[in-house]
């Protein structure tokens, strides 16, 4: 007899074994040929936009399991906002030109990188580049994310940098860009200036140093020589020094070791510095802010003045309460030195070498110079102690060298004036921050910001194009000149700016002088600022695009950097930050918590954990975990979220398997069904309007929990 129609018997085409690594590339590719996501854009209403606008990964190397947690996220809302009946076209970028890609390429040439010209070096770059595009392409593809992958926005095409060159000069016009001299973060090791985002700390240790600085006139009376003393870690600087810093806010005295020498620090730190020289204090007198004032105090081994000044930096948290002053060696320092009218030195050059100017060293470089500079302070008797000193200083993102800080005309961005910066913190204002504490991060770095440093010394990038009269020295960047220039750039490229001698370029343009001799600037653009005006090269330019873009998202190391970059440009020419929502993620880790680094062997490569598992368990890694915060993965987290993928998978196949011969006519009106049934039907809805409240919140952890 048969029982076949008795029994429940489930059964589906749905494979028992998942096999992801093997059967992934079949579906990518089952998409890609029935043009899947295009026709799920077709069928939505273009004027009910939804833009997730892509911050571009640099195009240098393989992509690590930061690119695939930042694209997954990406994914999963550009494709919930398609299920939501959004038109959601997702451009991805990237960011082609700046210093690593330079870097290798110059590395690939060996000893024949500084006989190669500029337009060489570009060529290369743009090859070298173009490769990396290509191969991250197809591994963000492998991800099953989707996008408009043919036509992506690269930074380097021919329209972008113009677009770049047009903003640069627009922003100019409107009075935001100049050239100046300010102290800039300089690596001699790369041979450029550097941003603020271009910037990491790490642990260096210094030499601290205390040095006394002769008192030449006075009304202080002491039995013995007079000295200033002030407190360093960078003696290098010591022959950029023009003036001495005091606080009116601290109070000071004169003391004496007793042996006939008498210091001028503040009364906070004198215990401090009895520990570091291991001496005691035998006399101390209290002194006022007016007998400060009327010091003359002499350089310790320049014939000239330091100048006594007054500053709101100046702390008694450390050294002596007296700040050691280079105009021409740091920001605070600058600004002081501006107030005061204090002389710009900087005696260095671009390889970090002391200039002639520098008798005693020149041509050492000044870390090396440290030692030397030293012993001779403890010759001339102008040295009081000495200790190594271990401290967070900043160093190259991009070599991991220590930099330094020197004065070279650069072009500046200016971001530090009241009004747009009340534009800016007005724009943070009305922008969504998620996690919300992003909000109160990026207010603060916009506060403290300086300008902008935007010159670069290097040859891959987008050129200033700017001209300086040979005649009068007037520069020429916006106005009749910059209009002249884009003409050019909107036909024949940027690369004709490399290509070109002057002469051919300026056409009949003049100076206001009537001279038309000029010189070419040699310095290109801060790739920050090239993925900083995406806004307006991308969602300004692309039909399905639209400006200001819904979301943001990226690591949250961009507060300083992309957000940020991004912000400026667009508050200055729009009133408006260029997006209404900002989700920073945090950094993956390894299990045990530690950074990732080759060093360690700990490095989790997206291709691996594809190769083994398939990306839909990368996928399933990346929602279950809080995004928000550092994020971990290693192979017993995985296994964990392969046990979690075979539960779901199985569950699915099971009800699969039962609705095997479910048809329309199967349906049950909801009045008819059983109590339990409706009950189910309800719990079913609460939970698919708790799960959109997740997706609209992007708490895609508690979805999968």
């Amino acid at each position: 007899m048969d029982y076949k129609n008795t029994v429940n018997l489930p059964t589906t085409s749905f494979p028992m074994k998942a096999n992801l690594p093997q059967r992934e590339p079949e579906f990518i590719k089952f998409w890609k040929e029935n043009k899947i996501y295009e026709k799920a854009l077709s069928k939505k209403d273009k004027t009910k936009k939804y833009i997730l606008h892509d911050g571009p990964p640099y195009a240098n190397g393989h992509i690590h399991i930061g690119h695939a947690l930042n694209k997954i996220l990406k994914d999963i809302v550009v494709k919930n906002k398609l299920l939501e009946g959004y038109y959601s076209p997702f451009v991805p970028g990237w960011d082609c030109h700046g210093l690593p890609i330079e870097l290798q390429v110059t590395k690939n040439l060996g000893s024949k990188a500084k006989q190669t010209p500029a337009t060489e070096i570009r060529k290369l770059s743009r090859e070298y580049a173009e490769k990396f595009i290509n191969i991250q392409r197809e591994e963000f593809i492998r991800l099953g994310v989707f996008g408009i992958w043919d036509k992506p926005y690269l930074t380097m095409s021919k329209d972008y940098e113009t677009n770049i060159a047009k903003i640069l000069i627009k922003l100019t016009d409107e009075g935001f860009i100049y050239k100046g001299q300010k102290p800039i973060h300089w690596c001699f090791h790369c041979g450029t200036a550097l941003a603020e985002a271009e910037i990491e700390y790490y642990e260096k240790e210094s030499p601290s140093i205390y040095v006394k600085f002769p008192v030449i006139r006075s009304q202080i009376k002491v039995d013995g020589k007079l000295f200033v003393l002030i407190w360093t870690t960078t003696p290098w600087t010591l022959p950029g020094n023009t003036a001495v810093a005091f606080s009116e806010n601290l109070e000071y005295v004169v003391a004496s070791f007793g042996d006939g020498e008498y210091y001028i620090l503040a009364k906070p730190l004198l215990e401090d510095v009895e520990l570091k020289v291991n001496k005691n204090w035998t006399f101390v007198k209290d002194i006022t802010i007016e007998d400060i004032r009327k010091l003359v105090v002499k350089h310790p081994f320049i014939d000239r003045e330091s100048i006594v000044v007054f500053g709101e930096h100046v702390s008694s948290d450390t050294g002596t309460g007296i700040v050691h002053t280079a105009p021409g060696h740091g920001i605070e320092d600058y600004e002081i030195g501006i107030r005061y009218g204090l002389p710009l030195l900087s005696p260095v050059d671009d390889e970090g070498k002391f200039t002639d100017e520098v008798e005693n060293w020149k041509g050492m470089e000044v870390f090396e110079a440290n030692k030397h500079i030293i012993s001779f302070l403890k010759d001339i008797g102008a040295l009081l102690h000495y200790e190594p000193y271990r401290h967070q200083y900043p160093h190259c993102w991009r070599c991991k060298n220590p930099i330094i800080f020197r004065t070279k005309p650069q072009w500046f961005f200016n971001v530090s004036s009241k009004e747009i910066k009340e534009k800016a913190l007005e724009g943070i204002n009305n922008v969504r921050w998620v996690p919300s504490w992003g909000k109160n991060r990026i207010e603060n770095m916009v506060k403290n910001r300086t300008d902008w440093c935007l010159s670069r010394q290097r040859a891959w990038g987008v050129p200033i194009p700017a001209i300086t009269c040979k005649k009068c020295g007037k520069t020429h960047l916006g106005g009749d000149w910059g209009k002249h220039i884009i003409k050019i750039f909107s036909k024949e490229g940027i690369d004709v700016w490399f290509e070109k001698d002057i002469k051919e370029l300026k056409g009949n343009f003049r100076c206001d002088c009537g001279s038309d001799e000029f010189d070419k600037e040699k310095d290109i653009v801060d790739v920050w600022f090239d993925s900083g005006v995406s806004s307006f090269c991308v969602l300004d330019e692309r039909e399905e695009l639209s400006s200001p873009a819904d979301l943001y998202l990226e690591g949250s190391d961009q507060h300083r950097g992309w957000f940020q970059s991004s912000l400026w440009p667009s508050v200055a020419l729009k009133n408006i930050p260029p997006y209404r929502n900002v989700l920073t993620h945090g950094f993956v880790l390894d299990e045990q918590g530690r950074a990732m680094h080759k060093s360690l062997g700990n490095v989790v490569a997206p291709e691996e954990v594809i190769k083994k598992y398939g990306a839909d368990v990368l996928r399933l890694w990346v929602v279950s975990e809080d995004y928000t915060e550092d994020l971990r993965i290693g192979e017993h987290i995985l296994e964990k979220v392969v046990d979690a993928y075979r539960k779901i998978r199985n569950t699915f196949r099971y009800m699969l398997a039962n609705l095997y011969d479910f048809t329309d006519n199967d349906i049950i009106p909801y009045e008819k069904l059983t109590d339990i049934d409706k009950w189910i039907l309800d719990k079913t809805y609460s939970l698919s309007k708790e799960i959109k409240e997740h997706y609209d919140n992007y708490e895609f952890n508690k979805i999968y929990r």
